[in-house]
Formats: structure tokens, sequence, C-alpha cells
């Protein structure tokens, strides 16, 4: 019983939230639409705070038990608490969170896309190795052109060349990147499609 109540729950409430889309005319859908999606806002933000406790939890099991890398979550722990504090008490858009993101997560982020930059090159190296055809040739191309655009040198940026480089993988990569987008929302309105009719039910019925 509580499993077909379940999806019951579910599929309306999907069904009211596309009718207050579809239909905005209809007042009464559109606020339930809207109270729906705040909702749901909610539940993902509260799910959030779970999985973060519980990152915190599992880091200081680690401290306690002396495990290894028992430092690093500690300094995790650390700096999640520090950053939570201070961008509660100051917000978002007080200078020692700027600071902070300017000082801590840019700098992390600009090594992590340096590493994928060098593994793109390897992994890219290995697969002309493995597989010799035209997508591995075009894929190692494309990234040795983008390095050499955007890379420096001692005699600045090459104004030219760069540029012509920089515009043919623009092109090759916004093609990439509208295809992947184009086949997640493929995948999105397949599951939501599924879940409607009952046949996904990713919320414990079966």
């Amino acid at each position: 019983m509580m499993r077909i109540l379940a999806a019951a729950l579910a599929i309306a409430s999907g069904l009211i939230v596309l009718a207050g889309y579809f239909l905005p005319e209809f007042t009464m859908l559109d606020q339930l639409r809207f109270i729906l999606t705040d909702w749901a806002i909610i539940i993902a933000g509260m799910a959030v705070l779970v999985g973060i406790l519980n990152l915190v939890s599992v880091q200081m099991e680690k401290v306690r038990t002396k495990q290894k890398g028992g430092m690093y979550g500690a300094l995790l722990v650390l700096s999640l608490v520090v950053t939570f504090g201070l961008g509660l008490v100051f917000g978002p858009g007080h200078s020692l969170m700027r600071a902070a993101v300017e000082a801590i997560i840019v700098p992390v982020e600009a090594s992590l896309l340096a590493i994928l930059a060098v593994t793109l090159v390897y992994a890219s190296i290995r697969l002309l190795r493995r597989r010799a055809d035209v997508m591995s040739v075009i894929f190692l191309v494309t990234v040795v052109l983008f390095l050499i655009a955007v890379m420096p040198t001692p005699f600045g940026p090459i104004p030219v060349l760069g540029q012509l480089i920089l515009g043919i993988t623009g092109m090759i990569s916004s093609g990439g990147a509208r295809g992947l987008l184009i086949g997640v929302a493929l995948g999105t309105l397949l599951t939501g499609l599924r879940v409607l009719f009952g046949i996904d039910r990713p919320y414990g019925g079966k």
C-alpha cells in the first residue's frame, strides 16, 4: 500500500509541475508548481547538509582511530568549519569570503585543470598507440593545439596563431559540449518520463 501511495504521490507531483509550466494561465497549478519546487529545493539543501555531516563524521572517525590520511581529514574538517562559519557570519559577498575564494579555491581549481591537461595529453598518446584511427588523431591534435594557444611564451602571446587555434578548437569544443548537453537533456527527459509513468521508482517502490 505504501509503495502504491509513494508512486501515486511522485507521479502526481511531476504532473502538477509539468502542468504548471505548460498551463501558466491556471493560477492554482502555477502556485502548486512553485510550492512543490520550493519543497524540492529545501529537501535537496537538507540532503547536502546530511552529506556534509556524514563527511565530517567519516573524517573524524579516521582521526580518532589514527588511520592513514587522518591528518588530511582533520585539515578538511577544520577548513570546512571555518569556511562555513565565515559564510554564515559575514555572508558570501564579504571580503574575507572573496579572499578565501581567490587564495584557496582558485589556485586549487587551476592546479586540478593543469593536472587534467597533462592527463588528457598522456591519455591521447596512449589512445593513439592502442588505436590509431581518425578520431584519436583529431583528439590529440585538438589537445596539443589548444595547449599551444593558451600556454605562455617568453615573447608573450602569439597574436594571429593563438586566435586562429582558439577559434578552431573553440568550434570543436563547442560542438562537443553541445552534443553532451543534448545527450544529458535527452537522458534526463527519458528518466523523468519513466518516473512519471511508474516504470522506474527511485523513491523506494518496485
